[in-house]
């Protein structure tokens, strides 16, 4: 029964004979009988042909024996071995076996027939073992396994190979788990193997029947063709179906084009394509639609759900220190989104932000030049939607620049920026082109009194907008705005105290505290209803602030190796409002988003004239690799209660076992923000390479609702040479998705898979 092992090369299968024709050619002309173990023949030292006996008769030699043939890193034995000087025919027989790359390939075949000049030949019987070099990545099960066929006849020309009735496998033990037979295989070395009428038998039942499979051989493989089918069932999409097809256009370009039939919804298709146009440059775009009948809803009607996406990820160098990058993306409506989504944090994500710029840095000074299209969807109703445009937007900046030296130096660095900017949402739309300047110098100096680092800033503002509001309602009057701001960082000197470690963290721990107040003066903003929002340049406002922060850092240090860590950090931060209004800028009653709020937490907390900001807790704590806890919470004396709070904690328990969970509440008032609490979990064991048993869960959790929103639990059970996955999957996004699903995934080693699990989509 003939048999190969055989890596991602091929070739390895059939190497020895194409070998051998070198080898044959280079042997001179043999006569007479030769002792015992004596070489046949010797060309440059490079052939070498050992036997037990060697004949000579007429074109023939004959070698009998413990036959023996040597050629650089090739050993090939066998019984017999037979070679026509006039024809090139050689015929091996008897345990006939090929080593080669420092026993990398050991192939074993019963009998052989080959001629060197025409390299076409026919192998009986033959088995043998061939490294594999591996072709996975990141989502394909990976083995150290060679491939292994058995074939009883295989045929060779000049350059291709066919294997007949060949069984393919790449497990270690006598049963494998899985095995592709074929009755016709062509084999490429080095390129490619194509499967015939292929069935897949996994523990000898056969599961998948491939008319037509090819699989590269390269190392890195980029060849057009048909990628694996998607079949499976879905009870909320019906039977699926599904097939993609890679286009390598040519060594700078590539696309897929796939498609699935869903058929409860119907079709939808997606379009991939990559391109690096120049060694300075490259792109990749992804288009997704599908064309939906709709949900079918109690009443027998139809909820239909379609739309279309577009997402385009570029980059490139001009030259001179310029660069351009563009991120482009489009999306039809979030309910779309939501119902044909498979992850939780694309669900939930509701903007969608399409950005392209070139920018350029150069001294102290840097330009950009952007076009920006966001858009915020406010629900999953069609057309409820904010978007904001900056077309174009060009920025020129400068940061510090020193102007004079001595005891009291002097910065200089401004910004500056031109737009055309516009606004649209179902209650209000700008007009299509709103001319936005600004510009922005300041001057700064440090000073240095007894450890204390005084570090103030005086700048003045100038802005112009092209169109302004009036009680709620646009105009057409252009609005000028002049501001003055004064700002001081005072670092006071820090305290610090040197420990003894527990052995568990290191050799020496060190408590450092550092203390720090900054003051923030505007002033000059009387008309600041009148701004249209379209980002947080236009938040300005005035008022007259201070904060105060106070910073624990526990440092831990390693005596051997030198090496210095922070094991911990705690900050606690509050601002002090000596306006309590923000010069009238804030109007009670709602939420208001303002600068003060906004670089201080990214919770509202505006909602009515305040002297305090809420305290800030922030607490990180990494005393191990293995560990990890983040805690960040503001408690609002005002309300006498802890308004938001983030926990995340992480422990690993070892390189395979691994636990994450975490809390989000927020119990702001109603005006501010919709209350919430959330916790999220995820345990795993194993890794997606891992022999044996792997579990992963992970979960979201809405403890108010009683609601698991998000939850998948995977179980996969990998062998040498392949592996299972079973997965349930959650998905509760309030009215647009309910659903639940059951998924499996067969992964085949250094080959790929298939099933309703998508490698994308896998935990493991």
């Amino acid at each position: 029964m003939l048999r190969f092992e055989f890596g991602p090369r091929f070739e390895a299968i059939f190497l020895p004979p194409l070998l051998l024709v070198v080898l044959c050619v280079l042997a001179p002309a043999l006569s007479g009988q030769t002792a015992g173990n004596a070489p046949i023949a010797r060309e440059r030292g490079a052939l070498e042909i050992f036997s037990t006996t060697q004949l000579r008769e007429g074109p023939m030699r004959l070698a009998r024996g413990d036959v023996e043939l040597r050629y650089n890193s090739i050993v090939l034995t066998a019984d017999e071995m037979d070679f026509n000087e006039e024809t090139g025919e050689v015929e091996a027989r008897g345990n006939v076996r090929y080593r080669a790359g420092g026993g990398r390939e050991d192939i074993r075949a019963a009998r052989m027939s080959y001629n060197t000049r025409t390299e076409a030949g026919t192998f009986y019987d033959v088995r043998g073992r061939v490294s594999s070099a591996s072709q996975g990545g990141a989502r394909i099960l990976t083995t150290d396994n060679p491939f292994l066929i058995e074939a009883p006849v295989a045929h060779k020309t000049k350059e291709h190979y066919r294997v007949h009735n060949g069984r393919v496998t790449n497990c270690e033990t006598e049963s494998p788990w899985w095995t592709l037979r074929s009755p016709h295989t062509t084999i490429v070395p080095g390129k490619q193997a194509a499967v015939r009428r292929g069935v897949l038998r996994m523990r000898g039942v056969p599961i998948l029947y491939l008319p037509y499979f090819k699989k590269s051989l390269e190392r890195m493989p980029r060849k057009s063709g048909f990628l694996t089918p998607n079949i499976g069932n879905s009870s909320r999409f019906g039977r699926m179906l599904g097939q993609a097809y890679y286009w390598a256009i040519n060594r700078s370009y590539d696309m897929t084009v796939g498609g699935n039939w869903y058929t409860d919804r119907g079709l939808a298709s997606n379009l991939s394509f990559r391109g690096r146009p120049t060694k300075n440059s490259s792109f990749d775009a992804v288009f997704f639609d599908v064309r939906d009948r709709g949900r079918k809803l109690d009443d027998g009607s139809r909820l239909k759900q379609g739309g279309n996406s577009f997402d385009l990820r570029g980059r490139t160098r001009f030259g001179r220190g310029f660069r351009g990058v563009a991120d482009l993306r489009y999306l039809s409506s979030l309910e779309f989104r939501q119902a044909f989504t498979q992850t939780f944090e694309e669900a939930v994500f509701s903007q969608v932000r399409s950005i392209g710029f070139v920018t350029n840095n150069f001294s102290t000074f840097s330009f950009n030049a952007s076009l920006l299209r966001n858009e915020n969807f406010q629900s999953v109703d069609r057309g409820d939607t904010i978007v904001l445009r900056r077309l174009p937007s060009f920025e020129f900046n400068s940061r510090d620049r020193r102007l004079t030296k001595g005891k009291v130096p002097l910065w200089l660095s401004f910004d500056s920026s031109f737009d055309l900017v516009s606004r649209t949402q179902r209650s209000f739309q700008s007009r299509r082109f709103v001319q936005r300047g600004e510009f922005f110098p300041r001057v700064s100096t440090k000073l240095f009194w007894k450890g204390f680092h005084v570090t103030p800033t005086l700048g003045a503002r100038a802005a112009a907008y092209g169109q302004s509001r009036r009680q709620d309602r646009l105009a057409g009057e252009n609005l000028y705005r002049r501001t003055g701001e004064l700002a001081v960082d005072i670092a006071a000197p820090s305290l610090s105290r040197i420990y003894r470690a527990p052995k568990w963290m290191g050799d020496r721990m060190k408590h450092v505290i550092e203390p720090r107040l900054r003051y923030r003066y505007t002033a000059g903003i009387d008309d600041f209803e009148r701004v249209i929002r379209f980002d947080s340049r236009d938040l300005i406002h005035n008022t007259n602030e201070a904060e105060v922060s106070i910073t624990n850092r526990l440092y831990v240090k390693d005596d051997a190796s030198g090496q210095v860590r922070e094991a911990a950090v705690l900050e606690v931060w509050q601002r002090r409002y000596f306006d309590a209004d923000f010069g009238g800028a804030l109007v009670p009653g709602r939420r208001n988003v303002l600068r003060s709020s906004l670089d201080f937490s990214p919770f509202s907390f505006l909602a009515e004239p305040r002297r305090y900001s809420p305290v800030a807790v922030s607490f990180k704590v990494n005393p191990h690799w293995r560990y990890a806890l983040s805690w960040r919470n503001d408690y609002d004396p005002l309300r006498g209660r802890i308004v938001n709070t983030t926990t995340d904690v992480s422990v690993q328990i070892s390189p395979k076992i691994g636990v994450t969970a975490g809390h989000r509440a927020v119990r702001a008032p109603t005006a501010l923000s919709p209350a919430s609490n959330q916790l999220l979990a995820t345990v795993r064991y194993g890794d997606f390479n891992r022999r044996g048993w792997n579990v992963a869960l992970t979960n979201v959790y809405d403890y108010r609702r009683h609601l698991f929103l998000y939850s998948i639990s995977q179980i996969t059970y990998n062998t040498d040479c392949c592996g299972f996955s079973l997965e349930y999957r959650r998905l509760a996004i309030g009215r647009t998705r309910n659903d639940n699903q059951f998924r499996i995934g067969i992964s085949i080693a250094n080959v790929g898979s298939f099933g309703t699990l998508r490698p994308a989509e896998r935990l493991f």
